[in-house]
């Protein structure tokens, strides 16, 4: 699954998964354009920037800013072939009728914008460089409503059917659009906000990037809007 000479562009890269992810990538290879809040905070989670490694300073929700780092990735690398649509969010407490409006914008905004806002850019460079990956991460909680999490099981079911939407929209076009389904991730946000539980049930970061390189080689050439659960170990 070697991703030599071939871009990945990663939102939400100073995440958690978003370092495993970009170290997964590095590994095989790949050139990496990262984008986050802040390029010092890149600096310092990866160090400096390198010839084949490029820190964006990005809001995800201005679609101007959008732009214009995607320019500045393909003016640096000549195309992006692959898409990891990483950055997100969670809030769950109130019901559905009392869920308030800024809940319900703030995690449409977080999870469904973001992504929006860059296959708007990248998918025309795609079909015009005759292919690519894009894999979005979704939720094991979008495949049913669950009791004061309304809001969120919403805006990332509307993740995965927009996967599929696109997915059958882009197969023609050679672009591969799949995306992942984790429960709760071991992470030390997590660990923290329910030191009761068991994290050695829940998802590894590293594991979770696996399988989203997985999705983005050409080993996956043949899959198509599927929306994989990712559920840790058993």
């Amino acid at each position: 699954m070697s991703f030599k000479d071939r871009t990945v562009m990663l939102t939400g890269a100073a995440g958690n998964l978003g370092q495993a992810l970009a170290a997964a990538f590095a590994e095989q290879g790949a050139r990496l354009v990262l984008l986050g809040r802040q390029t010092d905070e890149m600096r310092i989670i990866f160090g400096e920037e390198g010839p084949d490694r490029l820190y964006l300073a990005t809001d995800l929700l201005d679609a101007q800013q959008v732009s214009v780092a995607f320019n500045a990735a393909v003016h640096r690398f000549a195309r992006v072939d692959v898409l990891c649509n990483l950055a997100g969010g969670f809030r769950m407490g109130p019901t559905v009728h009392q869920t308030e409006d800024s809940t319900w914008d703030f995690l449409e905004d977080i999870n469904v914008r973001t992504m929006l806002n860059m296959v708007r850019v990248v998918v025309p460079h795609m079909i015009e460089c005759g292919g690519g990956k894009i894999v979005n991460v979704g939720a094991f909680a979008a495949q049913r409503g669950v009791a004061a999490m309304g809001a969120y099981c919403a805006a990332k079911s509307s993740v995965v059917r927009l996967t599929e939407s696109m997915a059958a929209e882009l197969r023609e076009k050679h672009i591969n659009v799949n995306c992942v389904l984790p429960t709760i991730m071991d992470t030390p946000e997590n660990r923290a906000a329910m030191p009761d539980a068991d994290p050695a049930r829940w998802v590894a970061p590293k594991d979770l990037a696996n399988v989203i390189v997985f999705l983005a080689s050409p080993a996956a050439r043949a899959i198509h809007g599927v929306a994989l659960p990712v559920t840790g170990l058993s």
